[in-house]
C-alpha cells in the first residue's frame, strides 16, 4: 500500500481538521441542493413535455405513431440524454394528465426523483389514492 500524501504538505494548522470537516460538508450540502433542484426542473420539463403532447392530441388527433416519431426525433438530438423514449414519453403524458395543475412542480409529487413518480402512475389507481399516499389528502 503506498502513501498519497504530497512530501511538500506543511505540518497541519491548529482546528484544521475541524475546518476540513465542515468544508467537506457545506459540499456535500450543496452536492444534494444541486441534485434536488436537477431532479425538479426535470420533472417540471417532463410535465411540459406531458401537457403539450395531451394538448397536441386533443387539437390535432396525435396517434401513438406520433409519440413514437417524437420519441426518435429526441433521442437523435440529445444522444447523451436519457429519458425520451416511447414509454417514457407516454409517462410524461400520462403524469401531466394525472396532475393537470402546473403546480404540481411544487408538492411533494413534484420533489419525487421520475422513476418514483413511474412508479405512483402505474402501481395507484387514482390520483386521490396517490394524493393519499403522498400525505395529501386525508
Amino acid at each position: 500500500m503506498t502513501d498519497n500524501t504530497p512530501a511538500t504538505l506543511t505540518p497541519v494548522p491548529t482546528d484544521y481538521a475541524d475546518w476540513l470537516a465542515d468544508l467537506k460538508t457545506r459540499i456535500h450540502t450543496a452536492q444534494q441542493r444541486a441534485a434536488l433542484a436537477l431532479n425538479r426542473e426535470l420533472v417540471s420539463l417532463y410535465w411540459q413535455i406531458g401537457r403539450d403532447i395531451l394538448s397536441r392530441q386533443a387539437e390535432q388527433g396525435w396517434g401513438a405513431k406520433v409519440i413514437e416519431r417524437l420519441a426518435h426525433d429526441l433521442r437523435t438530438a440529445f444522444p447523451d440524454m436519457k429519458g425520451f423514449s416511447r414509454a417514457n414519453l407516454m409517462y410524461m403524458r400520462a403524469f401531466a394528465e394525472a396532475w393537470p395543475d402546473a403546480e404540481i412542480v411544487q408538492q411533494p409529487v413534484g420533489q419525487l426523483p421520475w422513476g418514483h413518480n413511474q412508479v405512483l402512475l402505474t402501481s395507484l389507481p387514482s390520483i386521490e389514492q396517490i394524493e393519499r399516499e403522498l400525505g395529501e389528502l386525508p
